[in-house]
């Protein structure tokens, strides 16, 4: 494969994620098999806590919560949460899930997306594992998928530098994405706590970008444990 044909499947890749994004955004509060959903109808933090599903192994818990750092960002609208470990990865995954990434080995899944009142939206896939070096394998194929969107040709939105974190046993990488022209905004962070993994982005949001893409990455480590 050239490298023209290669950035082009990037560019095809990237756009299709895009739309998705968008629809997503439309059907965030929609109920859909296999998810429970909680809507701006009342207060999304507690209907998150009422609308919290257990699975063996993980569940809703796990996942970052409204508490965690939406009280000093931007005010959650919705959230719907899903144990079929479907959802995209991340935004430089195209259509390959968590799922697809543990061939269907995992023991349990859970993943959620939250839209927020100023647009975005923050998504998270999490997996857990039967082995300690089974989760790191899944975390290495993780961040090496996130790494494979930091070298884009200029005028491409891409990954920055990973930054590394560790938390009450718990370690993460994270890295700020940028737009085109530049512009900071959002990023993604790859998690693994034990024989759990998970990663976690944030996109369309361009303020304080990287200490909130950190203070996400921090929270759902202690989160991962649950």
């Amino acid at each position: 494969m050239t490298e023209n044909q290669a950035v082009q499947q990037k560019s095809v890749r990237r756009n299709r994620v895009a739309v998705a994004a968008c629809f997503a955004a439309a059907l965030v509060t929609a109920s859909v098999v296999g998810t429970q959903s909680a809507t701006a109808d009342g207060d999304a933090h507690t209907a998150a806590h009422r609308t919290a599903v257990a699975a063996p192994g993980l569940g809703s818990a796990a996942l970052v919560q409204s508490e965690d750092y939406f009280q000093q960002g931007p005010n959650p609208v919705g959230a719907t949460v899903a144990l079929t470990g479907r959802q995209g990865l991340s935004a430089c995954s195209g259509e390959e899930t968590m799922r697809d990434l543990t061939k269907g080995r995992a023991t349990a899944y859970a993943s959620v997306t939250w839209t927020f009142d100023t647009g975005g939206l923050l998504t998270e896939s999490a997996a857990s594992a039967t082995t300690g070096a089974e989760a790191a394998g899944w975390e290495k194929q993780l961040v090496a998928l996130v790494e494979d969107c930091q070298d884009e040709p200029v005028g491409h939105w891409h990954y920055g530098a990973a930054h590394t974190l560790n938390v009450n046993g718990g370690s993460a990488r994270w890295y700020p994405s940028y737009s085109g022209d530049g512009t900071v905004g959002g990023g993604v962070a790859v998690l693994r706590r034990g024989t759990r993994v998970a990663v976690v982005e944030l996109t369309g949001r361009a303020a304080d970008a990287p200490a909130s893409v950190e203070g996400i990455a921090t929270a759902a480590l202690n989160r991962l444990a649950s």
